[in-house]
Parts: structure tokens; C-alpha cells; sequence
């Protein structure tokens, strides 16, 4: 899709939520994950969506597919880059480079509870920008990647630790 066409539309969805800001807060389509065997679990979508996910053999799985922490860093790249994407198209800027790398550190006894004092998740998580549009200066690219990093779904779940409601029903 065009630059031209990404910022018309996201133009008329902006222009759209302010004259109705009342239809601004959806809930989203739930993700449904079942275990298959083993540790492999396939999660679908309301649209087929598929994505399978599991463990390396160190950690009991087949190593078959992706962790689900691989999937969380997968989801904050891709979501980080689309929301780059997303600014530059509305500032007018045809990227010609955009890549966006994220990795994490992490104690493996979290996972565990080896030692309840170490948390399960990452301890830190590394975003890498590299970025180039021709004769936009670099300072302007920098704004841009800030702003996306303030304004993406996903980093801003992670970073502001959401509260989380778990329902559990027992068949």
C-alpha cells in the first residue's frame, strides 16, 4: 500500500474518532489457545488466524516452533515497525529502510520457580531501530521512532504492566 494511501486512511479513522470518540474503546477478538501435545499449543483467531508455539527440549518441548516469549518479542517489533510506519506515512515520508529487532534477557529459574524471588518474565528487553528515508533528516527520523515507541500497542501493555484479570472455569 502506498504511503499516500496508509496516511488517507488513517487520516479519515483519526478524523472519524474525534467527531465520535464515544466508539473509540473496543474490546479486541480473543486468541484461543490449546494444547496439542506436549508443550506445542496452537492459538487461532476469529479470522483462522494460526500461530503454534513451543518449548525447546531443554525446557521439555520438541522445539517444533517458537517460544511464546519469541512470540512477545515477534509482537512488540512488528508492532513498534507498523507504528513507525503508520507515523512516517502521515508525516509524508516514503521509508526506504525499516527494520526493528527486539531481544530480552531473563532468568530461566523463573519459569521454573526454581526461586520465587525471580520473576518468570524477561528482565529487560532491547528494541533496535534501523531506519532511512531519502532527504529527511536524521533527527526527524529519531522523533518519529520515539513517537511510534509512545504510541505502539503493544510496547505500551509492556511497558506500563496492564492489570490482568484471570478467569478460570474447571471442567
Amino acid at each position: 500500500m502506498s504511503t499516500e494511501k496508509i496516511r488517507s486512511s488513517i487520516e479519515e479513522t483519526i478524523n472519524y474518532l474525534k467527531v465520535n470518540p464515544d466508539k473509540s474503546c473496543i474490546r479486541t477478538s480473543a486468541a484461543v489457545a490449546v494444547l496439542e501435545r506436549g508443550l506445542k499449543v496452537r492459538a487461532t483467531g476469529f479470522k483462522d488466524e494460526v500461530i503454534i508455539s513451543d518449548m525447546s527440549p531443554a525446557e521439555g518441548g520438541e522445539g517444533s516452533a517458537p517460544s511464546p516469549g519469541w512470540f512477545l518479542r515477534a509482537a512488540m517489533a512488528t508492532c513498534h515497525a507498523t507504528e513507525i510506519a503508520m507515523k512516517a506515512a502521515l508525516e509524508g515520508i516514503e521509508l526506504s529502510t525499516l527494520e526493528v529487532s527486539v531481544d530480552s534477557e531473563f532468568d530461566e529459574r523463573g519459569i521454573f520457580g526454581i526461586d520465587e524471588s525471580v520473576k518468570a518474565g524477561p528482565l529487560n528487553m532491547r528494541t533496535r531501530v534501523r531506519i532511512h528515508a531519502d532527504g529527511v533528516a536524521k533527527e526527524k527520523l529519531n522523533e518519529i521512532v520515539e513517537w511510534a515507541k509512545a504510541h505502539s500497542w503493544v510496547v505500551d501493555a509492556i511497558h506500563r504492566a496492564i492489570p490482568i484479570k484471570l478467569e478460570i472455569e474447571v471442567v
